[in-house]
C-alpha cells in the first residue's frame, strides 16, 4: 500500500510542476508586463471550480537544438473543459513562460483535439493566445501543427461558436486562427497582432513602427476591423467574453431563447430620437436602446466602420442580431468597411438561428474613387449575399430614408425580408429629392426665371409623389406603415409569428460569396 501512496504523491509532483509551466521567475516576469498566466485566465472565464484540464502531462519530442533538454508537462498550452454561465465550453489557453507560448507539434495536437471534443459535444471553443508564433527549432511540423487548427476553425466554423482572445504578442501562424474564428477580443497595451513583426519590415521596406502601432488593440478595432472588441485589461476582456456567450446557443442546432428582463411595449419617447429633417444625424443606438430589453444590446466592432452599427440585443429574453446604419457617419451610407461588417455579422446570425433586425436609415453606396478602386462593388455585393443567403427570420423598420442599390441591400423585401416595416417619415426612392430633382427636371430649372425657386419647388414635388412609405407599401414592398412608438410592439408580435419559420434553398454544396 505504501507503494501506492508513493506513485500517488509522484502524480501530484507531475501536476505542481506542469501547473508552473515555465517555473516561477518567469511567471513573476509574467505579471510585471500586466499579465496573467494561462491557467489565472481560465480561472478568471471560467465558473468557479468547473475547469477539467485535458493532457497535462503532453510533452514534445524534439531533440534538434538543444530542446531535449527544455522539456516542460504540458508541452506550452493549457487546454480542457468548463462551463461559462453553467453552459460547457471547450478552450485552451497558450502559456507564455513556455517558448514564448510557441506552438509545436504536441502543442498543437492538444489544441486540435480540444477542438474536437468541442465539436462532437456540441459547445462553444474559447482560444486564449498568447504566442510568438511557429516553434522554430521543431521546423516544419510546427507548421503541420499549425495546418491542423486551422482545418478545425474552418470545419466547424457555423457549427460552433469560436472566440478568440488576443492576451499577448502574437505573430505569424499565431494570428490565422483567430482570423477565422468568429469573434476577436484584444487587450489594450499588451496584446498585438501582426503576420510580420516592426523589424521584419523595417529590414524589407525599411519602415519604422512599434509593435503597438504595428498591430495593437486600437489599430485593430479602429483601422483594420481584424479584432471585433478590446479592453483596458485582461479581466475585464474576459467578463466581456462571458458576457458574449449569454447571447448565442452553444451550436448550431441550439436555440438562443432566454428568459430575461422584458421591459415595457410602449416607449412614448420613441418618435422623438428621430430628426424629421432627413439630413439631420442622430445615433441609432438610441433607437436600439429603445426596443430591445433593457440595458440588453452589446454592440460588436463598435470601433470600425461606424457608419454601420452591429450587436447582440434581446426582446422579450429572445436574442436578435441587429444591423443598423448609423446616420452619425458618413450619413449611414455603405462603403467598403461597413459592408463587410454587416456581412459578417449577418452570417454569423444566421448560422445560429439568430433572427435579424435591420434599422434602416441609408441615402446610397459612398461615393469615391478610393472607394471604387477598393472594390466597392465586390464587398457591397457581399452585403446583398449575405442577407439573400440567410433563412432565419428577417425585419426591416425603414426609419427614414432608403435610397438606391442601398435600399435594395438592406433587407429588402426583393432579397428575401420576412416582414419590412416603414415609418410615416420614410423616404424610399431610387435616389433623394434633391438629386432626383437636379435629374429629372434639369431642363426645367435651367429654362426657369427662379431656378433656385424651380428646384424647391420640384423637389417638393418629387417627395410628395415618389419619396414616401405608401408608393412602396402599394406595390407590397412594405407591409405596413407604423407608429414609430410602436416599433417594439410590432417588433415583438413579428418574432413569435416568425418563430417557426423554414425556409430552403436550393441543394448545393456551397455558394461562392464575392470575397
Amino acid at each position: 500500500m505504501a507503494d501506492l501512496y508513493d506513485k500517488i504523491n509522484e502524480l501530484y509532483d507531475q501536476r505542481r510542476k506542469a501547473e508552473l509551466g515555465g517555473g516561477d521567475e518567469r511567471i513573476q516576469r509574467q505579471h510585471e508586463k500586466g499579465k496573467l498566466t494561462a491557467r489565472e485566465r481560465i480561472d478568471l472565464l471560467l465558473d468557479k471550480d468547473t475547469f477539467v484540464e485535458l493532457n497535462p502531462f503532453t510533452e514534445h519530442r524534439s531533440t534538434d537544438f538543444g530542446l531535449n533538454e527544455k522539456v516542460y508537462p504540458g508541452d506550452g498550452v493549457v487546454t480542457g473543459y468548463g462551463k461559462i454561465n453553467g453552459r460547457p465550453v471547450y478552450l485552451f489557453s497558450q502559456d507564455f513562460t513556455v517558448f514564448g507560448g510557441a506552438l509545436g507539434e504536441m502543442h498543437a495536437k492538444k489544441i486540435a483535439q480540444a477542438m474536437d471534443l468541442a465539436a462532437k459535444n456540441g459547445a462553444p471553443f474559447i482560444g486564449l493566445n498568447d504566442s510568438g508564433g511557429a516553434r522554430i527549432q521543431e521546423g516544419v511540423v510546427s507548421l503541420d501543427g499549425y495546418g491542423h487548427v486551422f482545418y478545425r476553425n474552418a470545419i466547424y466554423s457555423g457549427v460552433i461558436p469560436q472566440i478568440s482572445v488576443i492576451m499577448g504578442p502574437c505573430a505569424g501562424g499565431a494570428v490565422y486562427s483567430p482570423a477565422i474564428t468568429d469573434f476577436v477580443f484584444m487587450v489594450d497595451k499588451t496584446s498585438q497582432m501582426f503576420i510580420t513583426g516592426p523589424k521584419v519590415i523595417e529590414t524589407v521596406t525599411g519602415e519604422k513602427i512599434s509593435t503597438e502601432d504595428l498591430g495593437g488593440a486600437k489599430v485593430h478595432n479602429t483601422i483594420s476591423g481584424n479584432a471585433h472588441f478590446r479592453g483596458e485589461s485582461e479581466e475585464e476582456v474576459l467578463s466581456m467574453v462571458r458576457r458574449l456567450l449569454n447571447y448565442f446557443p452553444p451550436n448550431n442546432l441550439g436555440s438562443s431563447k432566454l428568459e430575461g428582463e422584458t421591459g415595457d411595449d410602449w416607449r412614448p419617447d420613441l418618435a422623438d430620437i428621430v430628426p424629421f429633417d432627413g439630413v439631420r444625424p442622430y445615433d441609432v443606438r438610441a433607437v436600439i436602446e429603445q426596443v430591445v430589453d433593457h440595458a440588453s444590446f452589446m454592440e460588436v466592432h463598435r470601433e470600425f466602420a461606424k457608419n454601420m452599427v452591429v450587436g447582440f440585443g434581446r426582446i422579450q429574453g429572445e436574442t436578435v442580431g441587429l444591423v443598423c446604419n448609423q446616420p452619425k457617419f458618413l450619413a449611414g451610407s455603405l462603403d467598403i468597411n461597413s459592408s463587410d461588417k454587416a456581412a459578417r455579422f449577418i452570417r454569423f446570425c444566421d448560422a445560429f438561428h439568430i433572427p435579424i433586425i435591420t434599422f434602416e436609415d441609408v441615402t446610397g453606396f459612398f461615393p469615391g474613387i478610393k472607394q471604387e478602386h477598393g472594390g466597392i462593388i465586390r464587398h457591397g455585393a457581399k452585403i446583398l449575399y449575405a442577407y439573400s443567403e440567410a433563412t432565419v427570420p428577417k425585419i426591416t423598420v425603414i426609419l427614414r430614408k432608403a435610397y438606391g442599390g442601398a435600399y435594395v441591400a438592406m433587407n429588402s423585401k426583393a432579397i428575401g425580408a420576412d416582414l419590412v416595416f416603414a415609418w410615416p417619415n420614410a423616404e424610399i426612392a431610387v435616389m433623394g429629392p434633391q438629386g432626383a430633382a437636379n435629374i429629372i427636371f434639369s431642363r426645367e430649372i435651367a429654362r426657369s426665371g427662379n431656378p433656385q425657386k424651380t428646384r424647391h419647388e420640384k423637389i417638393q414635388e418629387y417627395r410628395e409623389k415618389f419619396a414616401n412609405p405608401y408608393i412602396a407599401a402599394a406595390r407590397g414592398m412594405v407591409d405596413d406603415i407604423i407608429d414609430p412608438r410602436e416599433t417594439r410592439m410590432k417588433l415583438i408580435q413579428s418574432l413569435e409569428m416568425l418563430r417557426q419559420k423554414q425556409e430552403e434553398r436550393p441543394r448545393k454544396k456551397h455558394g461562392n460569396i464575392p470575397l
